[in-house]
């Protein structure tokens, strides 16, 4: 056994440190195509997932004529398109355009709205937050009134992420720099920051040390899937209603969201804001502009929350102030230990309260042909409601369905190579790039993935992985470019084979070094770890 690889620096800086940066940040987008091993890649932000058939077909195309026949789902519900040529992107822009993907060029890279897959669909949650995603997206885009101050959002870096929750915890634990709680009562929670970072700001005799919540890797765009609830394969032990919000109280009560005075009557301590829910887009907007605000302020090139040094974190009297001048009111909430696992929708039929039902689908490493996207958009527009939503799981749902069409479509699916069991192998497996696409990478850790699974399905004689295992992730490089938070696998390419560590926020078990051959085993037995 040997001592496990370290985690590499995040962008998360100790103390009052901030990186220091001569450049702006590198993401990709659809207009700005990133150069990789097998050709440019282009990634089209879809703010909550949420595209219809139409638009779904004209990105099945472009993959089919300008890229390499396939389609990546990203870890915020985006789409990626790799293997274009580097001469395409005004053709490719001025088809997204057409079909109303990219609503304005100078915010194409700013609209990473991720939201509650289900929200609406099957009774849980305390509101659609679909409607909160249309929204904002038409502030971020500029589409805001004069005078509102929120044009300066362009400047937003491309790695700033926004979720919007109903009220099940399931985004609400995707480490955003904003988020949008849904709340009982037509109203909201707002919070600037991840849980521990520099968001709102603590007091020193309470300031968690910055490295406590890093901004890992995992929170940016790459390939693969990791659909898999505190090492549970997704669809088990779902929960039937929302969540509630607030701290845990004494036995049955079951959470706090008792009012404190914003400005002024005591320091907050870290607390949250609550608004009314129609104004929770326009709020978590001018969030955004605090934060610009305040890496101006710092002098530093802080591309998300948690990298602002301390002392010009936004106070939440200094949000609430800002909020008041909107005409928005907002009240402190005590602080709470948000969800340290993000609950994943489930896989198969998703009934709803309308009698309608949702099919919801996974996609094996995050990567399907453009044949198979395909298929889902035909049968979102003949059997559904014609809409699609691309999960952060790197599943996509398909809403309005009868009973009987969408059990005909999850067979349909199943026949294509989706994910429709929640007993599928396939589940909490994921995987970055790898070789041949990334030229980091020092092996082709999908296909590795693909035999590790290969493996758990014929090892026990049963179809699907024992509740209680962990989620997996191969990388092909010490960034570990998407892995999941919490408790997971990690199945690291070292050159000479493999190192396999079970990680989680506050550190690592021993890794020990593996071959190839060696590797599937090693993740079987690293996943039963509990």
């Amino acid at each position: 056994m040997l001592a496990a690889m370290p985690l590499p620096p995040t962008t998360a800086p100790p103390g009052d440190e901030t990186p220091v940066r001569g450049r702006d940040d590198a993401c990709p987008g659809a207009l700005r195509l990133h150069s990789a091993d097998d050709g440019a890649l282009a990634r089209v932000r879809l703010p909550a997932g949420l595209l219809t058939a139409r638009q779904a077909l004209v990105l099945a195309l472009a993959a089919e004529e300008l890229g390499d026949g396939r389609l990546d789902l990203t870890s915020r519900g985006n789409l990626q398109l790799r293997g274009l040529d580097a001469g395409c992107g005004a053709g490719l822009a001025a088809r997204l355009r057409t079909a109303g993907l990219i609503p304005s060029d100078r915010h194409d890279r700013v609209r990473n709205i991720v939201a509650s897959p289900l929200s609406g669909l099957d009774g849980a949650g305390y509101a659609d937050v679909s409607a909160w995603a249309r929204e904002l997206d038409a502030l971020l885009c500029d589409n805001a009134p004069a005078g509102s101050g929120l044009a300066e959002l362009a400047g937003l870096s491309g790695r700033f992420l926004f979720a919007l929750d109903d009220g099940r915890g399931d985004v609400a634990a995707l480490g955003a720099d904003v988020t949008l709680i849904a709340a009982p009562g037509g109203e909201a929670v707002l919070r600037l920051g991840s849980a521990g970072g520099h968001g709102l700001a603590r007091p020193k005799s309470t300031a968690p040390n910055a490295t406590d919540s890093p901004d890992a890797p995992g929170h940016a765009d790459t390939s693969g899937v990791a659909a898999c609830r505190d090492g549970r394969p997704v669809g088990e032990d779902t929960p039937s209603r929302a969540r509630p919000l607030g701290p845990p109280g004494p036995a049955g009560d079951p959470g706090d969201m008792k009012p404190r005075p914003a400005p002024g009557g005591g320091d907050p301590a870290g607390a949250e804001l609550r608004v009314r829910a129609s104004n929770a887009p326009r709020a978590a907007a001018l969030a955004a502009v605090a934060f610009l605000d305040a890496v101006r302020a710092s002098g530093t090139r802080a591309w998300r929350v948690s990298e602002l040094p301390v002392r010009h974190a936004v106070t939440p009297d200094q949000l609430a102030g800002r909020l008041a001048e909107a005409g928005i009111q907002a009240t402190s909430l005590a602080p709470h230990s948000p969800t340290t696992a993000p609950s994943t929708p489930l896989v198969g039929l998703v009934a709803g309260p309308d009698g309608r039902c949702a099919v919801s689908v996974a996609v094996p490493l995050g990567r399907l042909t453009a044949a198979r996207w395909r298929l889902l958009a035909e049968l979102a527009a003949r059997g559904g409601s014609g809409e699609l939503r691309v999960t952060p799981w790197r599943g996509v749902v398909l809403p309005g369905f009868s009973p009987g069409g969408a059990g005909a479509a999850l067979r349909e699916f199943a026949d294509a190579g989706l994910v429709t069991a929640p007993h599928s192998p396939w589940l909490g497996v994921g995987a970055c790039t790898g070789r041949p696409g990334c030229a980091k990478s020092l092996a082709d850790v999908r296909a590795e993935a693909a035999r590790a699974v290969a493996g758990e399905a014929s090892g026990d004689g049963r179809p699907g992985l024992p509740r209680g295992r962990l989620p997996v992730y191969f990388s092909g490089c010490e960034r570990r470019c998407g892995h999941p938070g919490g408790r997971w696998v990690d199945v690291l390419a070292t050159g000479d084979g493999y190192q396999v560590t079970v990680r989680d926020a506050t550190g690592s078990t021993q890794g020990v070094d593996v071959t190839a051959e060696q590797v599937a085993d090693a993740v079987a037995a690293a996943r039963g770890t509990t």
